[in-house]
């Protein structure tokens, strides 16, 4: 924490339904799964999450009520492959319910952290990759890294369920060496993590691996700029923002704040005070699932695509933070604590970072009726991010708040690209040569987020807006006219929509029962940055399994066991699970409870100036008040003392 932890936080918060799991409710949950006999010595804690409790039973409770804790815990047995879903009230200490799971229809839990040491080891002992790479020129693999991805809807022998893992090779030219820089390119070894050996081995034959060295460390990229002036930033009387246990109160704004393994950060109960009343506007915001899928055709590579959320677990490869790097400015630190492979707490240090950013300007007017008379005022945001490392990328993500009420998501994309070689001067229609003979394919991140909408209460409906001309004719004799066209969407079959910028397309969530002095329902809008959807064919695998990111919007009547856009295991599943079962024909979303579930992010084409390390990617959406206040709600702001 930094110096002003003081300030602005109060540790003595009473206990709420919604608070992250804490380290002694996880030990708790692996104590009561092994005095039920569910552990052995072979069983690993692919997740372990919280239980949370219905919206309902969230509203009713009131300071100091009891508490009721639960824990969803998912099992693996690494010898035999079984697995298992637990449901375990920490608080009882009394274990709810246990049910296996069938890989086969229900696809596996994710990838264990343990499992891509097990795969290096298996691989480079494996004689038919140690031949492939003979063949290449390379007999010392001491340097040669095994990198595994996700093994998709990979069916070995005709045997659906197998736990496997795909693994391309690269090679370093030292322990501290790039290796992305080296592909081995045309080599993949299928593994079976269980069986504990490749079942298949894909050779499309040799190409030169790529031997420039990429480095990217201060200590081999010159001498630093000279020229660069300190920037600080600082707030002698602390931030605007509070905290209470894990409730953050700020400017107006207020909301919960959360961490699990698989999501990452999420926000509970966000609501607005507007005046002497707190408005909710979501119950819940998270990003629920990212998926990146690649464009290349041939065999070694025309498989790779993968979900970060549920294969890979974003909340358990969680950075720690550091001051001035990460973060700028007045920061407060909140810490993580998740499960290990092993169903032990692990803390993660400094995993989230609250602080303020001064954006610029927010509102001004000079009256030219009143003698140039000026009136503006700066604006500032809340900002509650965390970064994750996934394989090659780091994803920063950030949740912002405004001052006129608005929020925002936003993603930034940075790390090394992804790579495979060519004959040096070659290139390749599905890539980008960015070194001699070395290929950053084209690709897609398609981030879905989740939000449980909540505007002005529970029960909301959506409307498609878009801005149209206005047919020549006597409602447009001059021919300048433009309207908007609204679509309401009633039923669970409407509820797939793609984003339209020709249109300035957006959805409007509103509340029916709660009217604004016009009138009008009110409501907030999300405002999409429209991008490619998923580019691959429809009958693609990818396309079954990223199904989500076939749309840019799905609603769905609001559920409990709705958690996840490509559903809950996604790891080997063979796709159509999620929101393309969530929107058949047949529920209202009409004034009624309701997720928005919404897909963005970039088609990144690689640049040259992208390597060796990426400068950031920007991509996210907005979530804006429309008709939910009755006037400017930044208008209270006092003005900046002039220096």
């Amino acid at each position: 924490m930094t110096c002003c932890e003081s300030s602005v936080s109060d540790a003595k918060a009473l206990a709420h339904p919604l608070d992250p799991l804490t380290a002694e409710e996880i030990a708790t949950a692996r104590r009561v799964l092994a005095e039920a006999g569910k552990i052995t010595d072979d069983t690993r804690f692919p997740l372990v999450l919280p239980h949370e409790p219905d919206r309902h039973t969230v509203a009713s409770h009131r300071p100091g009520d009891p508490v009721v804790r639960r824990v969803r815990a998912t099992l693996l047995d690494r010898a035999s492959g079984v697995a298992a879903e637990a449901i375990v009230d920490v608080t009882a200490e009394a274990l709810l319910s246990y049910r296996s799971l069938d890989s086969t229809k229900e696809g596996q839990p994710p990838i264990l952290f343990g499992e891509f040491d097990l795969c290096d080891e298996i691989v480079k002992n494996d004689p038919g990759w140690q031949r492939a790479m003979a063949d290449r020129g390379i007999t010392d693999t001491s340097l040669a890294v095994v990198a595994p991805l996700a093994a998709g809807d990979l069916v070995i022998d005709g045997e659906p369920g197998r736990r496997l893992l795909r693994s391309p090779t690269y090679l370093r030219c030292s322990n501290s060496d790039n290796a992305w820089a080296h592909p081995v390119a045309g080599l993949v070894a299928d593994v079976d993590v269980i069986e504990r050996r490749v079942v298949r081995l894909i050779d499309t034959g040799a190409v030169p691996v790529p031997t420039e060295c990429a480095r990217y460390e201060p200590e081999f990229t010159g001498p630093p700029r000279t020229d660069v002036r300190p920037l600080r930033i600082t707030q002698p009387d602390g931030p605007s923002f509070h905290l209470t246990g894990h409730r953050i109160d700020w400017l107006g704004w207020n909301m919960r704040i959360d961490f699990n393994g698989r999501e990452g950060l999420v926000l509970h109960q966000i609501s607005y005070r507007d005046g002497d009343r707190e408005r909710p506007v979501l119950r819940r915001a998270s990003l629920a699932e990212m998926a990146v899928a690649y464009g290349e055709a041939d065999e070694a590579r025309n498989w790779v695509a993968f979900l970060d959320g549920g294969e890979y677990t974003l909340g358990r490869n969680a950075n720690a933070l550091q001051l001035g790097c990460d973060c700028l400015g007045e920061i407060h630190y909140l810490d993580a604590v998740v499960a290990d492979d092993f169903g032990n707490p692990e803390t993660l240090t400094n995993a989230i970072c609250i602080h303020e950013e001064d954006i610029g300007l927010l509102w001004k007017h000079t009256d030219i009726f009143n003698d140039m008379a000026a009136h503006s005022r700066r604006a500032r945001r809340l900002v509650i991010s965390y970064i994750a490392t996934v394989g090659n990328y780091d994803y920063a993500f950030y949740w912002y708040f405004h001052q006129d009420g608005s929020l925002a998501f936003e993603v930034k994309s940075t790390g090394i690209v992804q790579t495979t070689a060519v004959e040096p001067g070659t290139g390749s229609p599905h890539g980008t040569e960015i070194a001699p003979g070395l290929v950053a394919p084209y690709h897609q991140h398609l981030f879905c987020v989740r939000l449980d909408v909540a505007v002005d209460g529970d029960r909301n409906s959506v409307h498609e807006v878009d801005a149209v001309p206005v047919p020549p004719g006597p409602a447009n004799p001059n021919g300048n006219a433009f309207t908007i066209r609204t679509t309401p969407l009633t039923d669970s079959a409407d509820g797939a929509r793609l984003a339209d910028p020709t249109t300035s397309r957006h959805w409007r969530i509103s509340n029916p029962s709660v009217r604004n002095r016009v009138g009008q329902p009110v409501a907030y809008a999300l405002i999409p940055q429209p991008s490619p959807v998923l580019l691959a064919q429809p009958d693609a695998a990818v396309t079954r399994r990223v199904a989500y990111a076939t749309k840019h919007l799905w609603v769905t009547r609001h559920a409990e066991d709705r958690r996840y856009p490509a559903g809950d295991y996604p790891n080997q599943h063979p796709g159509e699970a999620g929101v393309p079962r969530w929107t058949q024909a047949g529920e209202s979303l009409e004034d009624t409870e309701l997720t928005v579930w919404h897909t963005f992010g970039p088609t990144h084409l690689p640049r040259s100036e992208e390597w060796p390390v990426m400068p950031v990617d920007h991509c996210g959406f907005t979530f804006r008040p429309t008709g939910f206040f009755d006037r400017n709600p930044a208008l209270n702001l006092p003005a900046e003392q002039k220096m």
